[in-house]
């Protein structure tokens, strides 16, 4: 039997039982407040009365996974599955020490033990079926250890079926080891229908030692599960390791596969499937002289080559790949009965050497390197600002971002007056982030281009946006501009990138924006920040998993925030004043002192189908955009739920399963941060980022602080430092062009100057000071009606004469409030100057985003 590698040692809970129904109830599930708490019985959890938080207790906010820790080893070939899921050994600057206790294990470290699991049989099983017993049979399910899904027999007609079967894993004490037994109804012309879902984990075996489970959903229940469970040391194995205390990155192997002919022989045209089961290729179609063919696994898997002979599916080939020595080549015959022959030629070799990603918790090197250049610009231009008397201490010097929400063609044209505005204060240069979503991120890709962008006059960005936004766009979509997307997606998806509907809108927006083709790369702005001459720019997006959301941020850095059901997002992007009540009331607790690993299910119903089949409808993702996850195939640390740097989002889906964690899902999605929160706050809210002071710019039309407040609420409910938001309700009926929010009692939390959208002085003002004429009336007249204003996000193009009012009208909310502006800059600065006085930086806290 195939065994692998995976281990836990998480307190003394063993396992953890649920009744289970099939797709449509775990959908329904996502949407329901469970309905019982934990009460300890021995080895299991019984689940019994409704969760609640526990007293003094701490909210744990968002499931975050953050490549970023230093570990100090520098292994042999290790990782995940290949390419994108490497784990990194950086030493930022120049130190050969970790900064964390949990940075790194050693770089062979013992514990690989042999777990064994016998499937002994089950009593009082209900039968889905109307009128015969079912015929059930168990799934096996240990991703840490095994690539697939195990599967015993099925035993026809009973409801106490006999097994007495037996598997093996090979694990490892320091990784995070789960173990999902299903029993499932077989049908023959229907989807097998689940009857019973148990967790087990494998952390509460000690070494040697033999268990035997009977699983139950309660005391008083019938139906059980009954298993064996041994857990054998293996002395003479170990293996090479690397963590952040969270996440475990493995050693790799990489087989090479190569096709050719036999001798003299000709018309070797046989095509065959190549197979390594959990490699990160996964199946491979080659024929002779087609090239080599590489296959990425963890070493310590017991994995095999399979070669099948395509049309004659009695003629396969195995291959254990332990059996193959390392490094050299082996020369094999296939097929064996009928000609023509084939060459086989394999080659397995260690993993690549240099990883590609980094484990850790804190920013990247690279981010440190940037923000250590740019403090001198930003202390430079506040000293000038604010006319200080004497240069800043680096301490003192405080993190000041911008923040744009999403709005199309809106978002951009107004985050181009309004970074005017900054400039022509000379506040540009004290800003050390920018984040974006949605069109203000189109605005920031067309700055960042150009690596000097913010110490110039942005006179020509701007002639260059209105050009942008005022061309017709009706050609988008002619026949010959569809024949390109055709090619474009074609291309791509031959060279192996999963098709989604993002592609295609990329390169309708790339049409919209540009004449042609544009080829300009993230990667190319690295050239904007080598000097800290720009801010760091952050483009957010929406990672959705499964029925989850998931924010993630681009632009070097990684960090995923919110998670929520993307039905109820939808739903939310719709009715948002009726969303909050909505999620808030569907939401569960989930503290690090109770881990529940476990999901209740109820049974099945031809209602609960027909609502799944509405839930698929409403939940597929046409904008979704799948690529690669690059944290695919790295594993959970054994204690990764403990880390203070790994939050789990209390959400209607329990996130605490390692299972079903991002680094399991085969591709990220990414979504518009707009069905979520219309925000690109909370990259800014990562404690270690140590932001004082965000420059809020909301392009909303529904609401001047609707946003911000769902972001503030849902801050509040996960303990992540946030000022109030909290307008009057005269300011919400007719808000200004600026309003600060600060908590002077959590100095944790960053102040947050806030800048709607909104028409007021500028319609009697042409600039700060200077009253309009009778001939200029007319110019301050912006239409910002959320039903029929030129403004709205359907309408992709403008008129020169709307381009023009919303350039001014943003540039003049910006200049008009220079005091505002200064007043926050001053209070940053005290702010920072009373932390030093304090003693030490703060600590992340519980509800961090790391």
């Amino acid at each position: 039997m195939r065994t692998s590698t995976v281990l836990s040692q998480e307190r003394n809970t063993s396992c953890y039982i649920r009744p289970a129904t099939g797709p449509s109830s775990l959908m329904s599930c996502t949407h329901q407040r469970p309905t019982s708490s934990l009460r300890r019985a021995p080895s299991r959890w019984w689940m019994k009365r409704p969760w609640r938080r526990c007293p003094g207790s701490r909210w744990t906010p968002w499931h975050q996974i953050w490549p970023g820790t230093p570990v100090t080893v520098r292994p042999r070939p290790f990782a995940a599955r290949c390419g994108l899921a490497r784990c990194s050994t950086c030493r930022p600057c120049g130190s050969t020490t970790s900064s964390s206790p949990m940075a790194a294990l050693p770089a062979k470290v013992p514990g690989t033990s042999l777990l064994t699991i016998r499937i002994l049989r089950a009593h009082d099983l209900p039968s889905r079926d109307l009128v015969t017993p079912p015929d059930c049979y168990v799934t096996l399910w240990l991703p840490s250890a095994s690539s697939c899904r195990l599967q015993t027999r099925t035993v026809k007609n009973s409801r106490s079926p006999v097994w007495n079967q037996t598997f093996h894993f090979r694990i490892h004490s320091q990784l995070k080891n789960v173990v999902e037994l299903k029993v499932f109804d077989q049908d023959l012309l229907t989807k097998d229908d689940p009857v019973l879902s148990v967790l087990f984990d494998a952390g509460a075996l000690q070494a040697g030692e033999f268990r035997r489970e009977s699983f139950s959903l309660s005391p008083q229940s019938k139906e059980r599960l009954e298993v064996e469970f041994r857990l054998q040391s293996l002395t003479d194995s170990a293996e090479q390791l690397v963590s952040n205390g969270i996440l475990v990155a493995r050693e790799l192997s990489c087989l090479h596969v190569r096709l050719s002919e036999v001798g003299d022989q000709k018309g070797s045209e046989g095509r065959v499937q190549l197979v390594v089961p959990g490699s990160w290729e996964g199946p491979q179609e080659a024929s002779v002289g087609s090239g080599s063919f590489h296959f990425h696994c963890p070493a310590c898997w017991e994995q095999e080559l399979k070669i099948c002979l395509q049309g004659a599916p009695q003629e396969q080939l195995t291959v254990p790949l332990r059996a193959l020595p390392s490094g050299q080549v082996v020369r094999l015959v296939f097929p064996t009965s009928q000609e023509p022959l084939m060459k086989v030629e394999l080659r397995k070799e260690d993993g690549p050497s240099e990883p590609a990603v980094r484990l850790g918790c804190g920013p990247c090197p690279e981010e440190r390197a940037f923000l250590s250049r740019r403090k001198q610009v930003v202390a430079t231009a506040l000293r000038h600002v604010l006319q200080l008397e004497q240069d800043l201490q680096e301490d003192e010097i405080p993190v000041v971002a911008v923040m744009a929400t999403g709005g199309g063609i809106r978002a951009m044209t107004s985050l181009h007056g309004q970074l005017a505005g900054l400039r022509e204060l000379g506040l540009l240069d004290c800003i050390s982030y920018i984040t974006g979503a949605s069109g203000s991120t189109w605005a920031l890709a067309n700055l960042y281009e150009d690596p000097d962008w913010s110490q110039k006059d942005l006179e020509g960005p701007t002639e260059l946006l209105k050009t942008q936004v005022t061309k017709s766009k009706l050609g988008v979509l002619a026949p010959s501009q569809l024949r390109r997307y055709r090619q474009e997606l074609a291309e791509r998806a031959h060279q192996g990138h999963p098709a989604c509907f993002t592609n295609l809108w990329a390169l309708i927006n790339e049409a919209l924006l540009h004449d042609g083709p544009h080829d300009h790369k993230l990667s190319d702005q690295r050239a904007a920040l080598s000097r800290g001459q720009n801010p760091l720019p952050i483009y957010c997006a929406l990672n959705t998993k499964g029925q989850n959301l998931t924010t993630f941020e681009f632009g070097g850095i990684w960090s995923n925030l919110y998670t929520a059901n993307l039905q109820d997002s939808l739903y939310w992007a719709s009715e948002p004043s009726q969303f909050w009540d909505h999620w808030a009331r569907n939401r569960a607790s989930l503290d690090k002192e109770q881990v529940p690993l476990l999901k209740i299910e109820e049974p099945s119903t031809a209602a609960g189908r027909i609502a799944e089949f509405f839930t698929d409808l409403l939940t597929w993702r046409p904008l979704a955009q799948a690529t690669h996850n690059f944290l695919r195939g790295l594993h959970f640390h054994k204690d990764y739920f403990w880390h203070p740097h790994f939050s789990t989002w209390k959400a209607t889906k329990l996130d605490g399963l390692p299972n079903e964690l991002t680094p399991a899902e085969p591709h990220l999605c990414l979504l518009d941060v707009g069905y979520f929160i219309n925000t690109s706050c909370p990259p800014l809210l990562w404690p270690t980022r140590d932001v004082d002071l965000i420059l809020s710019l909301d392009y909303n039309l529904n609401g001047a602080f609707q946003q911000l407040q769902l972001l503030g609420w849902f801050c509040q409910e996960q303990g992540i430092p946030f000022p109030a938001i909290s307008p009057s309700p005269e300011e919400q009926l007719q808000p200004g062009e600026c309003r600060l929010f600060t908590d002077p009692g959590c100095p944790e939390a960053p102040a947050v100057l806030h800048f709607p959208l909104v028409n007021d002085s500028f319609r009697e003002h042409s600039a700060p000071g200077v009253r309009r004429t009778p001939e200029e009336v007319a110019a301050g007249e912006v239409n910002l009606s959320p039903s029929d204003s030129p403004y709205h996000y359907t309408k992709v193009t403008y008129s020169p004469e709307d381009a023009d009012k919303l350039l001014c009208l943003t540039r003049y909310n910006i200049c008009n409030n220079r005091e505002r502006l200064l007043e926050a800059l001053r209070g940053a600065v005290q702010q920072r100057r009373r932390r030093r006085l304090r003693g030490p930086e703060r600590a992340p806290a519980a509800g961090s985003l790391a």
